[in-house]
């Protein structure tokens, strides 16, 4: 994974993968993160969910692909408080020109998220030269190859 720009630092950011192998990112609760006494500013949660949305689409469109996004919607359904914070994100669309994630975060208990938000981007992927079929290769729908079996 590439280093962390710096308001993920800023953020105290950092990732782990969860026992399903999804990945996961925290956000500790300190100063920098803290709005009124005792709660997480919606700003650091709402950054917290783009990372965790970000993340989550590149790991899904490999290396030399970028997303802008075109739409972002944060729903804040309870104050965060003085615990760790872990967000995790699905894309539920991947097409050939635009995405669509969905992130939730939570602190004690996943099933009592705190926030979640739905982001719609627009893909650019690298453009890669074509891929030929050799001996012992297997040619698969769409292109590519797979390795031989």
């Amino acid at each position: 994974m590439h280093p962390l720009p710096p308001y993920a630092e800023l953020l105290g950011l950092r990732t782990e993968r969860g026992e399903d192998g999804a990945l996961l990112w925290v956000m500790p609760f300190r100063e920098e993160v803290v709005g009124r006494p005792g709660f997480l500013h919606g700003g650091a949660i709402a950054g917290l969910l783009e990372f965790a949305a970000l993340g989550t689409l590149y790991e899904a469109l490999g290396d030399g692909a970028t997303a802008k996004p075109i739409n972002v919607s944060v729903d804040f359904m309870r104050g965060g408080t003085d615990h760790d914070t872990f967000a995790s994100a699905v894309v539920t669309r991947l097409g050939s020109r635009v995405a669509n994630v969905e992130a939730h975060a939570w602190q004690q208990d996943r099933s009592k998220p705190i926030a979640a938000a739905r982001m719609n981007l627009m893909v650019r992927r690298q453009k890669s030269s074509p891929t030929f079929v050799g001996e012992g290769d297997q040619a698969k729908p769409g292109g590519g190859v797979l390795p031989p079996l």
